[in-house]
């Protein structure tokens, strides 16, 4: 017995050390991809050393995650099918997360390799969708398509499609404003072999610090949301909940959740409101998420059922570490299916018509404090990896971007309009908690630059783009599928 017990907790170990080395080789990956790009401009133009660049930008990079909010992180998150999110078989949960994972540095890689600028964001998308799709194929019980997240998928792709068109514009149009405004001339020359001068200099390093602060707000959270979810799968007695909640915030929760319980009963009818405990409530909010999911009675009453049942387990105790493990994972799945149904209600503009919606809202935020965290070594392991990444692949990439998108060779004013539009771009997507690609934006952003300097875009670099954003979608939905169904066989 002792020894399957051992046994048992190897191979666990091991899991979780192959789960996160993967998450860890995807962000590293992403380094050559989206990173980057951050450096192209400064290392082109010569306003900084290559080594002197990355660690600048790696620091920027890491700076960003540090300080990120997580918001783009548990969106991502959000796409994956909700039963396996908060199922009891971690197992499956396990093969999701490495399937994805795989997927996605198949994909990378094979891109890198070719010289095929594509986006780890976009390729994160892909894989999600086709898992989505493998795992209800696999399902008796729901179609191929109900499997997907369409609400939300639909926010996510249109800020991926709008995204490089506002780079793309948006540089133009600033590169048309400067040019008409600002008379220096050597702003708009082809780089010196030497360093540009000290003006210059300024402010591209001031860009290029902007875009790798951005980058690391944005796609640096990607690798910590899932980082997160395997270690919620793996080890949930310690990452379930945000052990670091004070007995303060436990106790506001409770009374919140008191307080919300009437307004949840109040669209039951009377007749039926019988017994608040509603021993159905988990798989009715579970199909309620599901993209399918109608809103009716027993929502409401599976709302307040489980809010109940939160009030009740967090007045046990005024501290997350005194409660068991089991009482640890549950509670993190009611304090979820809650907080997911609100949100979801409230992008269907469900909660205007009740009473006291602010009152729900803050509820939900006080909600996802508890299981929305994101730890500060899993930050810095992360920033670690994207600037490791950097160090090894920026040399393909400052050569696209320096000489292989325009007819011209890049000028400083273009880099730096380029990662001014970009790092803005970045910020407002961050802002609204939506995941979108560095790659895209950046190259998007000189290729409008060089529009509206008339110099032109070179034919073979804008079909390779073209040619990247028509394949990854569809590859890495069958990778997704295919490496999740193939896991699922397996086991």
């Amino acid at each position: 017995m002792t020894t399957a017990i051992v046994g048992n907790e190897t191979m666990e170990y091991l899991l979780l050390g192959f789960a996160i080395a993967l998450v860890i080789g995807f962000e590293f990956v992403n380094g050559f991809h989206d990173t980057a790009n951050a450096v192209a401009t400064v290392i082109y133009t010569n306003t900084l050393k290559p080594t002197y660049a990355v660690i600048w930008s790696g620091i920027c990079n890491l700076l960003g995650v540090i300080t990120s909010s997580g918001a783009v992180a548990f969106a991502i998150v959000a796409l994956l099918p909700v039963e396996l999110l908060v199922k009891a078989d971690s197992v499956q949960s396990l093969i999701m997360v490495l399937a994805l994972l795989t997927s996605a540095i198949i994909w990378n890689l094979g891109t890198w390799y070719l010289g095929l600028p594509v986006s780890s964001t976009h390729t994160l998308i892909g894989a999600i969708l086709g898992i989505g799709l493998a795992n209800s194929a696999l399902s008796t019980e729901q179609n191929w398509w109900d499997g997907i997240n369409w609400l939300q998928m639909q926010e996510v792709l249109l800020s991926l499609l709008i995204s490089p068109l506002i780079g793309f514009c948006g540089a133009a149009l600033l590169f048309i404003i400067a040019k008409a405004l600002i008379k220096q001339e050597n702003l708009y020359t082809a780089p010196a072999e030497d360093a540009p001068p000290l003006g210059i200099r300024t402010l591209l390093i001031l860009t290029c610090s902007g875009v790798s602060f951005a980058h690391g707000s944005n796609d640096g959270q990607k690798g910590m949301g899932l980082m997160m979810l395997i270690l919620v799968i793996l080890l949930p007695s310690t990452f379930s909940l945000n052990m670091n909640t004070t007995p303060q915030a436990i106790a506001q929760l409770v009374t919140t959740s008191q307080a919300i319980i009437p307004v949840f009963t109040a669209q039951i009818a009377k007749a039926s409101v019988h017994d608040l405990i509603f021993e159905n409530s988990q798989i009715e909010l579970t199909n309620f998420l599901k993209p399918q999911g109608q809103l009716n009675e027993n929502t409401w009453r599976s709302l307040a059922s489980e809010s109940q049942l939160i009030s009740n387990s967090l007045s046990i105790s005024s501290n997350f570490v005194d409660l068991s493990d089991s009482d640890r994972v549950q509670i993190r799945n009611d304090i979820y299916l809650v907080a997911s149904a609100i949100a979801k209600l409230e992008k269907q503009e469900k909660l205007a018509n009740l009473d006291e919606p602010y009152l729900l809202t803050g509820y939900r935020d006080q909600l996802d404090q508890t299981t929305k965290f994101i730890p500060y070594w899993v930050k810095i392991t992360i920033a670690l990896a994207l600037g490791s990444g950097t160090m090894i692949g920026w040399k393909r990439v400052v050569v696209t971007v320096g000489e292989k998108i325009g007819k011209e060779p890049l000028n400083y004013a273009q880099g730096a309009i380029a990662e001014l539009v970009t790092m803005t771009t970045i910020g407002t997507a961050d802002y609204f908690g939506l995941p979108v690609s560095t790659t895209h934006i950046l190259s998007s952003g000189i290729a409008g630059s060089m529009v509206a300097n008339r110099a032109g875009v070179q034919s073979n670099t804008l079909k390779n783009l073209l040619l990247a954003w028509f394949l990854t979608l569809p590859v890495c939905i069958l990778l997704g599928f295919g490496t999740y169904s193939l896991g699922l066989l397996l086991i």
